[in-house]
């Protein structure tokens, strides 16, 4: 029986003349060394985060009310976590990676950024120190470590999808400089660490999309920060507001012309509160507006941006659109009433 011979784009996986003996190992060294730096990376990242992530479990009147993940950002006993891990909660219990049990309070929340700050009522385990999320690159390895779907102390590893995400809270307002990663996500995962190859704190796990596979989302470390100052310091965030209830509109061409408006949208008013800022500083349902504090304003979320704490009480410039003519206005925003999820 004749064989035929092998056509020439193809050669035999056995050794022969043409293929020395071990050129394949020596071709395969580079994927190996490259595979022992990554599970050096992520060995490594565990190591230094691993002991400072908790279980959280929530508990109202007696009964489980659900759980999720935190993290240990300072030596006495400061947890991070999701605001919604904790909402409804009257009793919390946190178990770090030994098996240490502590009760937990609750230090802060803040809804509008989904973050929480808690304080274990026994001595810290350990700690991860906080990194800068400005300095992430997309494609980065980043390494997850929570307890999805109550399988305790899981570790996922992935890259940086995107930066710069936005994400909406459950009251509304948008989360800014949201991370995008495909480290896998699962309930349970929410309020654990998302951490860098150096065992920084890079962000904290919030959110996945229902249905999707690896699109996964973190608040930065930069805004968990910010959040977690304000929170320790005074047990809430401030923002302000200016009562209006409006919607985002298409500007006319030859309005923005006539004008000189580099934009094409603004907001359109369509109430005002009574006796808000807005409505004593002469803003009447119709208005359009497009800039506030000098800042151009394209949308709702716009307008929610610029209602930091900075500007609570401050008399700000508002512009606006009335039957077509432009009017410079002062608002005064006040102090947005705070609303804890528990």
């Amino acid at each position: 029986m004749t064989h035929a011979p092998l056509p020439a784009s193809l050669t035999p996986v056995t050794g022969d003349a043409e293929t020395p003996s071990g050129s394949s190992r020596r071709d395969d060294a580079p994927d190996a060394e490259l595979l022992d730096a990554y599970s050096r990376a992520v060995v490594g990242a565990v190591d230094l985060v691993g002991p400072a992530v908790l279980h959280i479990q929530v508990e109202s009147e007696g009964r489980p009310a659900g759980g999720g993940s935190g993290v240990l950002f300072t030596p006495d006993g400061f947890a991070l976590t999701n605001s919604h891990v904790i909402a409804g909660g009257t009793r919390i219990r946190a178990t770090s990676a030994d098996g240490r049990v502590s009760t937990a309070s609750v230090i802060g929340d803040d809804p509008e950024t989904d973050l929480a700050v808690l304080r274990l009522d026994a001595p810290a385990p350990a700690f991860a120190r906080i990194g800068n999320s400005r300095r992430l690159r997309v494609g980065q390895l980043v390494v997850a470590i929570g307890n999805p779907l109550g399988f305790q102390y899981t570790v996922t590893a992935g890259v940086v999808s995107a930066l710069g995400r936005s994400l909406r809270a459950r009251s509304g307002r948008l989360i800014d400089s949201v991370i995008q990663t495909d480290a896998a996500l699962n309930p349970g995962n929410s309020g654990g660490p998302l951490v860098n190859s150096a065992g920084e704190i890079v962000g904290v796990n919030t959110a996945i999309i229902a249905g999707a596979q690896g699109i996964c989302f973190s608040i930065s470390s930069n805004t968990a920060e910010f959040v977690a100052a304000r929170l320790i310091r005074e047990g809430r965030v401030r923002r302000c507001f200016i009562g209006v209830a409006g919607q985002n509109i298409v500007l006319p061409r030859r309005l923005s012309r006539f004008h000189g408006l580099d934009q094409g949208s603004a907001v359109l008013v369509q109430s005002t509160g009574p006796a808000g800022p807005a409505s004593k500083a002469g803003v009447l349902s119709g208005d359009i507006i497009i800039a506030a504090d000098g800042v151009a304003v394209y949308d709702i979320d716009d307008l929610h941006r610029l209602m930091t704490e900075e500007r609570v009480g401050r008399t700000i410039p508002l512009a606006v659109l009335r039957q077509g003519q432009k009017i410079d206005l002062s608002v005064t925003p006040e102090e947005l009433p705070h609303h804890p999820m528990r």
